[in-house]
């Protein structure tokens, strides 16, 4: 049986652990051309290859296999917590939560020539900022990585 996710949560829903498993990232090498010098020349960069997207259901899955919470409760969490996130960050709020990183709001918008000039109708949307917290970065230090071709 080859190590795909589904199979991946499968075998997980039976076995419970709570090391993390990592598996090689896939990458492949994509041509980039620099038409700013003479002669344009290209070079070639690597992109990581995905391979597919995690639903809330597989995520919830996964939860409840490395805890003693059932699938349906965690699913309830995450919409919850997905909730609280939302409405914390719509009151102003910075949320941290401590293994996954913050969430801030941004906002965008145009310039006015005084401070008294500035209102309302300088701000033409908000973005969300995640800034990843170190544990969750220093994953990255020990993936591994698979060209593929």
């Amino acid at each position: 049986m080859s190590l795909t996710f589904d199979n991946f949560v499968l075998i997980n829903l039976f076995y419970q652990t709570n090391e993390t498993i990592f598996m090689a990232v896939s990458f492949k090498m994509v041509p980039k051309k620099n038409n700013l010098v003479s002669p344009p020349e290209t070079k070639y960069y690597p992109c990581a290859v995905h391979t597919g997207e995690v639903n809330l259901n597989q995520l919830a899955a996964i939860v409840a296999s490395r805890s003693t919470v059932s699938r349906v409760d965690c699913y309830g969490v995450i919409i919850g917590l997905t909730q609280a996130i939302s409405e914390s960050l719509a009151e102003g709020r910075i949320v941290k939560i401590d293994d996954l990183g913050t969430f801030q709001i941004t906002l965008q918008g145009l310039p006015a020539d005084s401070p008294d000039d500035l209102g309302k109708a300088n701000i033409k949307g908000a973005k969300i900022i995640y800034k990843p917290s170190r544990d969750l970065k220093s994953t990255l230090r020990q993936l591994t990585y698979k060209r593929i071709r």
